[in-house]
């Protein structure tokens, strides 16, 4: 596993080798395997950028993304701009439910509220809009309604990790509990991290996931 000093240095790296971001603002820290990413982009798409990076590097255990967006003045619109070009990109993806999510906006920040039936569509709602010009940030309470039977959940889980060939599933443990999934075990990566959280925040019936893997050191590296 690379120390913190030679994670720092790749993490810097493939922010500053990544075209969709302009990485002289960013400030990096890491901490056992734990980025910390500071400083401030000109848009929320860069932000989103910037943690898809470091989310995609060797041996990092988490990322906290505390990065600002500052708008140029050319970039800035008013609330009921950002209002309405969002629910504009609402209605025009195809996995946003036609009804059921409200948007507030707020010096910038958009904020989306309601019901939807499963986490793809919470998700989706949150992309939709994440590439929209003129937004700071987004704060996603939507919530999810709906219900399933546990051992129907679980079982659904289990079958969709064997089911990937990037997973080891045989080293992931899946509890379920009133619609909450937690995760536990072992992967080689965060990558493989992600993907089983994915995984679980498919499966209908699926609230809340509770993520307790944890990644083995990499082979060759001190």
């Amino acid at each position: 596993m690379k120390n913190d000093l030679a994670l720092r240095h790749d993490v810097l790296a493939e922010l500053d080798w990544d075209p969709r971001l302009d990485s002289r603002n960013i400030g990096v820290a890491v901490k056992n395997g734990v980025v910390s990413l500071s400083g401030h982009v000109g848009s929320i798409a860069e932000r989103y950028a910037a943690q898809q990076a470091v989310q995609s590097i060797a041996d990092v255990k988490a990322v906290a993304n505390d990065i600002v967006v500052e708008l140029s003045s050319d970039a800035r619109r008013s609330d009921a701009e950002v209002a309405e070009a969002a629910l504009s990109a609402l209605k025009n993806h195809s996995s946003v439910p036609a009804t059921g999510i409200r948007v507030l906006v707020r010096n910038g920040w958009v904020s989306l509220e309601g019901e939807v039936a499963l986490w793809y569509q919470k998700n989706a709602a949150e992309g939709a809009l994440s590439t929209l010009h003129g937004i700071k940030g987004i704060v996603n309470n939507i919530h999810i309604c709906h219900h399933a039977d546990a051992t129907d959940i679980k079982k659904r889980i289990e079958d969709s990790l064997r089911r990937r060939a990037e997973l080891d599933a045989q080293n992931i443990v899946v509890k379920t509990s009133d619609g909450t999934v937690t995760l536990e075990g072992y992967v080689s990566s965060w990558l493989e991290r992600q993907q089983a959280e994915l995984t679980a925040w498919q499966a209908p019936g699926v609230s809340r996931v509770i993520d307790n893997l944890s990644m083995r050191p990499s082979l060759g590296a001190c």
